[in-house]
């Protein structure tokens, strides 16, 4: 991983400040626009969406900001939003402060208005153009109506995660980050404010005066925006390239992330990557704190960071001293791998044992199977198998697969048989066992 770029700002003619980020080298610059859900520093604390960055900058230039009213930049009063034409003058701002002649720009929900309404008025500045889950449309006012009020209710809590990325709606790390982002992106009023005057305002009648090459994707199980409706998007801009994609989510980093940024490489370079893919025999080790959430409220952030800090090297050492491979780390949990059960159940016990002494209670959950290589990620169903073994571990618990505990049998290792399961998205029932002692 690189690290996180440093934010910088750029000053609007009214003195308005808008934060921005650079990162790569690559010979085309990219604009990632995620319009109303946005903030610069916080989106890197989210593994997943951290590594979708990278791997855009793997091959571009990558340019990230804030527009105005949302995260680091300048915020406004509740009662002044600004219009879209005033939000794409935002984009041009930053393009001169980063010497960005000409860009593509890969736009994500609402940010597809910013997008399409800049390269069909400043077209030299625009090479190409990716929307990602785009507004089209009108959408009628009682529906602006009611999906304003729930928004202006729900934004900033785990309700509205299930709009956001349902895929990971279940998952409390993941959950976490997304409430964290809304927080820090705005508050509900001020949101809601944002979102009503970019649903009032139709941009259909700019799409085909857009004259750039266009790649249009979408989640086709997507709630909202429909893939009727971004399907029509698609129609109206001239030669526009459509492809629905599998999934719910309106990030594109929560699912198939990697078949995402394969499409969205090949339109920009002209080139498909070529997978790496290697596969090979392991068992997955997931750790997980046990209520986080909770232990950080009561002892205040700076105390419960230093006491994670002290978590991540304690993990770090057990895996180094026991043979065991990081892979990721998820929050506040650990995926690593190893070549073989037995040193895996070892290393979970002693870490389930060391981090106790930190006040600190987690979960392991262990599954041998086939994993999936690619780059310096893994995935495959073992992969997944080993995630929901783990979330259905108890505090200090270390959880293992029928398959785990039978590829250690004959070993001084002994089980207590925690019954069938179902883990969730995994077919069939599952035996698990947890470490006896």
């Amino acid at each position: 991983m690189r690290g996180q770029p440093r934010t910088r700002y750029a000053t609007a003619a009214d003195g308005s400040q808008i934060a921005y980020q650079v990162i790569g080298e690559g010979a085309t610059d990219l604009v990632y626009l995620t319009g109303s859900v946005s903030h610069v520093d916080v989106r890197w604390e989210h593994p997943a969406g951290a590594r979708f960055l990278e791997r855009l900058a793997s091959f571009t230039r990558l340019i990230l900001f804030d527009r105005r009213g949302v995260g680091a930049s300048d915020r406004f009063p509740i009662d002044i939003v600004p219009t879209w034409e005033e939000w794409a003058q935002d984009l041009q701002i930053v393009l001169d402060a980063t010497d960005s002649r000409s860009a593509a720009l890969f736009a994500v929900a609402d940010g597809s208005q910013m997008a399409v309404t800049f390269a069909a008025t400043h077209p030299e500045r625009v090479r190409s153009l990716v929307l990602f889950n785009g507004l089209g449309g009108s959408i009628s006012p009682e529906d602006i109506d009611f999906a304003i009020e729930v928004q202006e209710q729900c934004w900033g809590t785990e309700d509205w995660v299930d709009v956001l990325a349902p895929s990971v709606a279940d998952d409390p790390v993941q959950t976490a980050y997304f409430v964290k982002m809304m927080r820090a992106t705005a508050t509900p009023r001020a949101i809601s404010a944002q979102t009503r005057a970019s649903w009032k305002v139709s941009t259909d009648f700019v799409l085909p005066s857009v004259h750039v090459p266009t790649l249009v994707l979408h989640r086709r199980d997507r709630r909202s925006p429909t893939v009727e409706t971004v399907r029509h998007l698609a129609e109206q801009i001239p030669d526009a390239r459509f492809v629905d994609i599998p999934g719910t989510d309106l990030s594109p980093q929560t699912q198939d992330a990697d078949l995402v940024l394969d499409l969205v490489e090949e339109f920009l370079t002209g080139v498909r990557p070529t997978p790496t893919t290697d596969r090979f025999l392991a068992t997955v080790l997931f750790t997980d704190i046990v209520d986080s959430t909770r232990l950080a409220s009561s002892i205040g952030d700076h105390a419960w960071r230093v006491r994670l800090d002290v978590h991540d090297e304690t993990i770090r050492a057990e895996l180094e001293r026991h043979g065991g491979r990081e892979i990721n780390t998820t929050g506040d949990g650990f995926i690593a791998l190893f070549d073989g059960p037995s040193r895996a159940i070892e290393c979970a016990s002693a870490i389930c044992d060391s981090v106790h002494r930190l006040g600190i209670e987690v979960r392991a959950g262990l599954h041998t199977g086939e994993v999936e290589a690619r780059g310096h990620d893994i995935g495959g169903i073992a992969v997944h198998i080993g995630a929901r073994v783990a979330s259905a571990a108890a505090a200090g618990e270390v959880l293992v697969s029928r398959t785990v505990a039978d590829l250690v049998a004959g070993s001084r290792l002994e089980f207590e048989d925690r019954g069938e399961h179902e883990l969730k998205g995994v077919p069939g029932r599952w035996q698990l066992f947890a470490v006896a002692g």
